[in-house]
């Protein structure tokens, strides 16, 4: 929750980088209201996407003026995290609840890559097979670039030579 409102935003440069402790990254081309509630909250929840909320967040894409609260403009149901003072969306197959750690300027105009620390975990129950995330489950959306997504359909597991 910032100044700027309670903002949902698909960001296409997202991956994790750090098991211990666990990190995330997002990159950012311009100030956004994102970036903006970032920097005056020091906190941000990222939401998976699934292939059910494809159009929920596609709404959420949309260029909006500060203050307009893009949960109810994209028809997210909005839930509490509890580990940070943030909003989540309440039925996103996995939330990651993070407290920044650092903001990187990037070289070109308006380039800025987000760090941030995992603090707590959503999980939901429909999407646990055998106590593991089954992404099978959920399809998660990825952007593939341009206009183009993608959903998982396929999942298997490789063991590495050495193992």
């Amino acid at each position: 929750r910032g100044a700027a409102g309670d903002n949902l935003a698909p960001y296409s440069f997202f991956n994790a980088v750090a098991y211990v402790p666990p990190q995330v990254m997002f990159a950012s081309t311009g100030v956004k209201d994102s970036l903006t509630n970032i920097r005056d909250t020091g906190v941000f929840a990222v939401n998976m996407v699934g292939a059910a909320q494809i159009a929920a967040m596609n709404a959420s894409s949309a260029t909006v003026p500060p203050g307009v609260d893009e949960f109810t403009l994209s028809g997210a149901v909005k839930a509490d995290c509890t580990t940070i003072p943030c909003p989540r969306v309440a039925d996103a197959p996995a939330t990651l609840e993070c407290r920044v750690t650092q903001i990187v300027t990037l070289r070109g105009a308006g380039n800025f890559m987000v760090l941030g620390e995992v603090t707590g975990i959503h999980l939901r129950d429909d999407c646990l097979r055998n106590g593991r995330f089954d992404a099978a489950l959920w399809r998660p959306v990825g952007r593939l670039g341009y206009r183009d997504y993608c959903t998982v359909e396929t999942v298997w597991e490789m063991t590495r030579p050495d193992e």
